[in-house]
């Protein structure tokens, strides 16, 4: 078993880097996005970011796993806490009025509060049809990351307290929250998965985000629970289950 690892480490990558050794796996660094003629044996793992999972894993017979683009947008109002629209950013473009934006599953748009439509990318650097979520501006007090598995929430880590970094260790509250919304939306999401909770400056929690494990920081988390994530993640296509066949990337 091989995790495949891109030029450049967080310190997380180095931290699953490190956890997957002390198992027995084999880690390989790619320096580039070249894929060697022997990694092209369908049995790899991938950790890393979207732009470098795009090209590398359809190469490594690697599929990797993610939220729909929409599934923050679907879920019901009592798990996020405020409205959240998914729409191509042309339609963004007609906001007039401060609006937290960013792209469902990767950084192509900065995730940021725009004071208005105009304050977006423009045309010019990005396709009018890429869908963008919409959010209204809610204030977290707390932020905390959740490793999801099979349906179970096996690790995660305070990752934030009043928008700042600050690592810590998972909440009660945080994870009875993603027991609740497993309950009610473990369906809609990928047998293996990584989502952001908050807790809000009025004292409810709320789904933050959907975030592929492949290409997530694992903050304070157990690292050998947190890998077991990645792996499943984004796995050879020869071990994909017909249930998580549609959250392909």
């Amino acid at each position: 078993m091989t995790l495949v690892l891109p030029p450049r480490l967080t310190a997380s990558a180095r931290t699953l880097r490190d956890t997957a050794r002390r198992r027995g796996l084999r880690t390989v660094q790619l320096p580039d996005f070249d894929v060697p003629e022997g990694l092209r044996d369908g049995g790899g793992h991938l950790h890393a970011g979207p732009s470098f999972a795009d090209v590398v894993a359809p190469a490594l017979g690697i599929a990797p796993l993610e939220a729909p683009a929409d599934w923050l947008a679907r879920l019901p109002v009592a798990f996020t806490r405020r409205e959240i629209r998914a729409v191509p950013i042309r339609e963004a473009y007609g906001l007039r009025r401060p609006a937290f934006v960013k792209s469902p599953n990767d950084k192509s748009i900065p995730a940021l509060v725009y004071a208005d439509g105009s304050r977006l990318p423009g045309p010019d650097a990005i396709d009018p049809e890429t869908v963008v979520l919409v959010s209204d501006v809610i204030v977290f007090a707390a932020e905390y990351r959740l490793y999801l598995l099979d349906g179970h929430v096996v690790c995660g880590s305070r990752y934030a307290e009043d928008g700042r970094l600050r690592t810590g260790p998972l909440s009660a509250g945080a994870l009875a929250f993603g027991a609740d919304l497993l309950a009610a939306a473990g369906h809609t999401l990928p047998s293996a998965i990584v989502i952001d909770a908050g807790l809000t400056d009025a004292g409810q929690w709320a789904v933050v985000e959907a975030n592929a494990a492949w290409a997530s920081g694992c903050y304070a988390s157990d690292p050998d629970l947190a890998l077991d994530v990645v792996l499943r993640a984004a796995g050879p296509v020869g071990q994909l289950t017909e249930r998580d066949r549609a959250f392909v990337r």
